[in-house]
């Protein structure tokens, strides 16, 4: 077999006639070898010839040793010798017959080896087709599981950089803390304001309708306090950190996540969970009770605007009536559920954010579960602490 030349590709002549055109022709040699020998001119617009229409002929007889191909009668190619010389090379893969590929010109078998690099997604396809009831069930039901079990095991990570963090021993910047810390404080006072005082507003109208019928309308101070102080307080401030803080971890996260600088993080021997986990679940914890406390004045105060300019109460009635109402153990257990609150927000946020996929939806995708997954186990927990302060009467 004689070699060939360096024939790259070119486009189709003017002058291309139906006698030059691609041609195929299968010759057995000695010892059974056969030869594929294309000549002519190989394109696209005088039709793609398959692989296919040459396998009786490969496979007629005796299995050969060796295919080997020939295209020294080549006059130019494109694509469509591509994928003939590939479909080829899949039939005798398939039939495990050796292919050698020595007589083609080296641009082509170039191509060829880089289209070999990239193996096909052989379950692309699969996506599309229609899976029976049960396999969406158990697969949705492990997947469920997979998640738990990972979730677990973020959480045993964030304890021991925690206990790291405690010895003096965790590495993170400073100033990285203190800008956390900022962030999830007096930047959110703004939006905690207007919320907690629509809730202490809303919860003095809802109790005025039925208290005035009683004659017992100072009794609307009692309401919101303690309402504000036990549990809409916390609940309010957690769920809005939930939609503004843990959505901001997961997307700043999820982002460093894309661009591999948490990867990076650890190939210099730097803890993720110490540098970028810490500041934010310590930011957290140290916030939420302070904005929690800030949160029930703000709701007593705009429950004392519907006393004092609905009700006609006196603002130092008012003012009385609430601290009566509010206990210390009903002001310490607000404050200890909003820590724990704050603590499941930025688990939520920060697990999201390192589960984040490599794309710039996904970074979407991690900041709208976090917000989902937070919220859901702020309200579980709530539910949690109902019983829990139900049993020992607190």
């Amino acid at each position: 077999m004689s070699e060939s030349g360096n024939l790259q590709p070119a486009a189709p002549a003017a002058g291309d006639t139906a006698a030059n055109r691609h041609q195929v022709e299968v010759v057995r040699g000695e010892g059974g070898k056969v030869v594929v020998r294309v000549s002519g001119a190989w394109h696209l617009r005088h039709g793609m010839p398959l692989a296919a229409s040459i396998e009786s002929a490969l496979t007629a007889g005796a299995r050969p040793p060796q295919v080997a191909v020939d295209a020294t009668g080549v006059t130019g190619w494109d694509s469509s010798l591509v994928s003939f010389i590939v479909g080829l090379a899949e039939i005798c893969h398939t039939r495990q017959i050796p292919l050698n590929r020595e007589g083609l010109p080296p641009g082509l078998d170039r191509l060829i080896e880089l289209a070999e690099t990239v193996p096909e997604n052989k379950d692309a396809g699969l996506s599309d087709r229609p899976r029976p009831f049960v396999v969406k069930v158990g697969s949705s039901f492990l997947a469920y599981f997979d998640s738990v079990g990972k979730f677990v095991d973020f959480v045993g990570m964030v304890t021991l950089a925690l206990v790291s963090f405690v010895r003096g021993r965790a590495r993170y910047r400073r100033s990285d803390l203190v800008e956390v810390i900022q962030a999830c404080g007096a930047n959110a006072l703004g939006i905690v304001s207007l919320i907690s005082y629509l809730v202490g507003v809303i919860l003095a109208y809802m109790g005025a309708v039925q208290l005035q019928q009683f004659g017992a309308a100072i009794y609307v101070a009692d309401l919101v306090g303690i309402g504000m102080v036990r549990e809409m307080g916390a609940m309010m401030t957690a769920i809005i950190m939930a939609g503004r803080t843990g959505a901001a971890f997961a997307a700043q996260l999820g982002s460093m996540k894309v661009t591999q600088e948490i990867d990076a993080l650890s190939t210099m021997g730097i803890s993720p969970m110490e540098f970028l986990v810490v500041p934010r679940m310590i930011a957290l914890i140290l916030m939420m009770p302070l904005l929690c406390l800030y949160s029930d004045f703000v709701g007593i105060l705009g429950g004392a605007t519907v006393g004092v300019g609905v009700l006609g109460l006196s603002l130092t009635a008012y003012w009385h009536q609430s601290m009566h109402a509010v206990t210390m153990t009903a002001l310490v257990g607000g404050l200890v559920k909003s820590v724990v609150y704050g603590v499941l927000i930025a688990l939520a946020g920060c697990y999201q954010g390192f589960e984040c996929g490599k794309s710039s939806s996904a970074v979407g995708e991690a900041a709208t579960s976090a917000v989902v997954s937070a919220i859901v186990m702020i309200v579980v927990a709530c539910g949690m602490f109902a019983v829990l302060f139900n049993i020992l009467n607190i």
